[in-house]
């Protein structure tokens, strides 16, 4: 007989490499009749120079096979630390739901976005070795192999979640979607629940109340920027001295130059129909660097920039949403790192003047650790034999059972 409840440990470290989120949770029922409590959650960050190494990687530099290995070696220990520390004080973990670190993803494709500029148009221009190619699978590696994580923490380990969505003919992501409607969808309310993690990312969940005539298909997909291209912007244009902005402190005492986040809205990710995901490989070094040069015109001062390149990741989101649901929400859920930047915050209410923006916190979730707890969810559906993605979402042929299981001998 299956147990009636579980201790899972999710974690998950994004495409801003800030460090590994950790999640102890506590687990109980089946498919959508979860519940869950989570017992403790922490961040643990890389040692400088494996989040430098980590930067390095995700924005191209080379490796040999040597060199690799040695990396996913790193964060594999990095994550088989964190796993084991937060469940200090607390009941031992029977499962363990790892995602890894981000160091490559291209969505399926039959043309490559990642070298456009923020203003392009046209999909005949550019330096794009995909055009003319019949459409082909995705591909995305996380690193910090489970194998080694179940051997170090003596707990069975699953990890590796994105390959089988992709084999699937989806994105691989995002893949928080069917935890997002086990957990916050409400009877009343349609919502968005969008994370701001280095990457922005959506579920819509119609409200579910019996009354409402018309059933709406759960929706999701990525929106763009997050906290990403704001953290190489700050490092950037502080020459170093700083990595984030705090609150949005900076950017606050900026304006946004409208013209520019406009013309940046004309870029062709944010005209691509969902399912659609994205990456560093698109909103990365390259992109600040052509949003710098289109900026240079305007001699706009440094909180100015900052305060424009906050209003595209809030006008991102808005356009988003205007442009693929089909209604707009009454409520958005923020969660990810990027929910505490209070700016970014006035800016998507701001842009989106008729719905209510609060965090997954006022609706019972909490914000900091929600990615890690579906990861933990991820993996007990997993464990169980549960299908764990949404083709409505990721564009997958079918469901698929989701992660890679690493058995403790």
């Amino acid at each position: 007989m299956e147990p009636m409840k579980q201790y899972v440990v999710g974690l998950i470290s994004g495409t801003s490499v800030d460090g590994i989120d950790a999640a102890l949770v506590e687990i109980a029922g089946s498919h959508l009749d979860l519940k869950v409590d989570l017992l403790a959650g922490e961040t643990y960050p890389y040692p400088e120079s494996l989040r430098s190494q980590i930067h390095s990687v995700c924005g191209g530099a080379a490796l040999t096979m040597a060199d690799f290995a040695q990396l996913d070696e790193m964060i594999a220990q990095e994550f088989a630390r964190a796993a084991i520390a937060i469940q200090q004080n607390h009941p031992a973990a029977e499962l363990i739901g790892s995602h890894g670190q981000t160091v490559f993803h291209r969505p399926p494709s039959h043309r490559s976005l990642s070298q456009r500029s923020p203003s392009h148009r046209s999909p005949r221009e550019g330096n794009d070795p995909g055009l003319g190619c019949s459409p082909s699978l995705g591909y995305s590696l996380q690193l910090g192999r489970g194998a080694l994580i179940a051997h170090l923490t003596g707990i069975t380990t699953i990890s590796n979640f994105r390959a089988a969505d992709i084999a699937a003919g989806g994105q691989g992501a995002p893949l928080v979607s069917p935890v997002d409607v086990c957990l916050l969808s409400h009877p009343a309310y349609h919502r968005c629940v969008q994370n701001i993690g280095g990457i922005g990312n959506v579920t819509f969940l119609p409200a579910i109340a019996p009354n409402r005539n018309q059933i709406q298909p759960i929706l999701g997909w990525d929106t763009g920027p997050g906290n990403a291209l704001l953290d190489l912007a700050v490092q950037r244009l502080s020459q170093g001295r700083l990595t984030f902005d705090q609150n949005g402190n900076w950017a606050a005492q900026g304006t946004p130059c409208q013209a520019l986040v406009q013309q940046w809205l004309q870029q062709d990710f944010f005209g691509q129909h969902p399912p659609k995901s994205t990456g560093r490989e698109l909103f990365g070094e390259a992109y600040l660097a052509s949003c710098l040069a289109d900026a240079a015109p305007h001699h706009l001062a440094p909180q100015d920039i900052l305060a424009t390149l906050t209003e595209l990741t809030a006008a991102s989101i808005a356009h988003s949403y205007q442009t693929f649901l089909p209604q707009m929400p009454d409520q958005v859920l923020l969660c990810g790192g990027g929910s505490h930047n209070l700016y970014l915050k006035q800016r998507i209410q701001a842009n989106l003047e008729q719905t209510v923006v609060l965090t997954t916190n006022e609706a019972g979730l909490n914000s900091d650790f929600k990615e890690a707890i579906a990861f933990a969810v991820l993996a007990y559906w997993r464990n169980r034999g549960i299908p764990g993605n949404l083709p409505e979402v990721t564009g997958a042929q079918q469901s698929v059972l989701l992660g890679d299981i690493h058995l403790v001998s």
